[in-house]
């Protein structure tokens, strides 16, 4: 009877896995205890395989995942018990974390009583082992890009123009044209091949989110004041372009040889644009997440490289993937960067998650009307063990944001030296006063990762010309069928507005 009872269990539960396999699962992760939502939560499906929760908590598992989960998946995240999930209950959209129970500080104390400083010597020495830069591998992953621009002041200032098309009204009409507020975004799933100094990728799909029409109009308008200058500047003419004390020259022998010019670039530029260089920038920003990597000589993450510049403190102990680590917080001393906060393992001293906040501008310049400064360097980055014993990044989060200005006068002067009297011709005069901000955000998920030879490295495909998909809008739709991480609020509310 017991054997038949277990029979029917397990006869039940794949038919209850087996009918959901046909469609995708959803579901948000909380404390069950404050109800907050737990970022960055490790969903196993397999060995070496599985999915992460976003910044809200929310993760999704497709139908060829679910089809490959035996009966349950396990779900960890710092200082929470870790959870195994039969696949047939999560007809419940919630699942609750309990915060793990550990009393760790005492025991470690007395066992392995070790400074922060001890402590982060003991990474430094344990960084080759740790993490192998030569190791190769084919990860799938997953890359987004957010940006986010803010124009806080445009003001172009109309002094003067002898162009009787170029008046205030078409000045005014351009600083009205320039986008106040915009954002875009960029994401995209392939196969990412090499190791922390050399890369190929191969984009199996990806999408766009924009506004078109922003650019359009700036467009129409710039072959617009194109169109005026052309037929207002004489032959012979060349323009000066002075701001301030600066001026440079655009020499114009005559309208026909400007025009031959210019149809000279217009096909240049049309050949330039036979290449789709889409998934090379998406190479070179994942390319920027290794090399902020705070192990890599290159990063200006410099906790390690200078770290008898920053102050390092114990500040608790916890678990990560069912392992102990230090909680150690870091700031700087004196002029250095950054503060935040690395989870060190306890045994082998690997940093397995790194947050890390810029407290300064990382740059600035300020001279003759124009400033600029690097204001926001912030992030994120997650690692798991390997199979060999050394650790792969698992999640990498990058943003950088800046600020710019520009109050300064502008001039465009017509002269010609072939025109019997006064060389100068014509004049536009302006005063241009801009300020702005813009936020960029970088985020690539790993998935599965498995190790691969140098000969199968050097035949990895790569697809340069690939097209990104535009979407005017969020559509869920979109990415059924792929492993993604699941977008924040912002993006499934953006929509173009006609």
């Amino acid at each position: 009877m017991t054997t038949l009872i277990k029979y029917i269990l397990m006869l039940l539960s794949g038919l209850l896995v087996s009918g959901m396999t046909a469609q995708t699962v959803s579901a948000r992760l909380i404390d069950d205890k404050t109800q907050e939502p737990i970022p960055f939560a490790t969903i196993e499906l397999s060995e070496n395989q599985g999915v992460i929760s976003n910044e809200d908590g929310v993760f999704t598992i497709n139908p060829d995942q679910l089809k490959k989960i035996q009966d349950s998946v396990y779900i960890s995240s710092m200082g929470y018990e870790r959870k195994g999930v039969w696949i047939a209950s999560f007809t419940d959209s919630i699942v609750r974390l309990s915060p793990k129970s550990f009393e760790l500080k005492g025991v470690f104390l007395s066992s392995n009583p070790l400074s922060a400083k001890e402590v982060i010597e003991k990474v430094k020495e344990n960084m080759d082992k740790n993490y192998n830069v030569q190791e190769l591998s084919r990860k799938k992953i997953f890359f987004r890009q957010s940006d986010f621009n803010a124009m806080k002041k445009v003001d172009f200032a109309f002094k003067k123009s002898t162009i009787e098309e170029l008046d205030k009204e078409l000045i005014d009409s351009i600083a009205t044209l320039v986008p106040r507020e915009s954002s875009y975004y960029r994401e995209a799933v392939g196969d990412f091949y090499g190791n922390y100094n050399t890369h190929k990728l191969y984009v199996d799909k990806a999408a766009e989110l924009y506004d078109k029409s922003k650019d359009v109009s700036v467009d129409g308008l710039s072959e617009r004041l194109e169109t005026i200058f052309k037929e207002n500047v004489k032959p012979n003419s060349y323009l000066k372009i002075k701001s301030g004390l600066f001026g440079t020259k655009v020499q114009l022998d005559s309208i026909t040889a400007a025009n031959e010019d210019a149809n000279k670039v217009k096909v240049e530029v049309e050949n330039a644009s036979d290449k789709n260089y889409f998934q090379e920038q998406i190479k070179n920003r994942i390319s920027e997440l290794y090399t902020q990597l705070f192990f890599n000589e290159d990063s200006k993450i410099d906790i390690l490289t200078k770290s008898n510049r920053y102050e390092f403190d114990i500040r608790d102990y916890t678990f990560i993937d069912e392992e102990p680590v230090y909680i150690i917080d870091f700031s700087p001393k004196g002029k250095k960067d950054f503060k935040g906060t690395a989870y060190v393992n306890i045994e082998d001293f690997a940093i397995v998650r790194l947050e890390f906040d810029n407290v300064r501008p990382l740059f600035t310049f300020g001279l003759l009307g124009i400033k600029y400064g690097e204001n926001v360097y912030r992030g994120k980055m997650l690692f798991t063990k390997n199979a060999s014993g050394s650790y792969s990044p698992r999640y990498l989060e990058l943003e950088n944001g800046n600020y710019f200005g520009v109050d300064r006068p502008l001039k465009v002067i017509e002269k010609n030296k072939f025109v019997k009297g006064r060389r100068k011709q014509n004049e536009l005069s302006l005063n241009i006063d801009m300020q702005g901000t813009s936020l960029s955000k970088y985020e690539m998920v790993i998935f599965n990762s498995e190790d691969i030879s140098s000969d199968a490295y050097e035949v990895a495909p790569e697809n340069e010309n690939v097209k990104a998909t535009y979407l005017s809008k969020y559509d869920p739709t979109f990415w059924k069928g792929y492993t993604i991480m699941e977008p924040n609020a912002a993006i499934q509310a953006f929509e173009v507005v006609e």
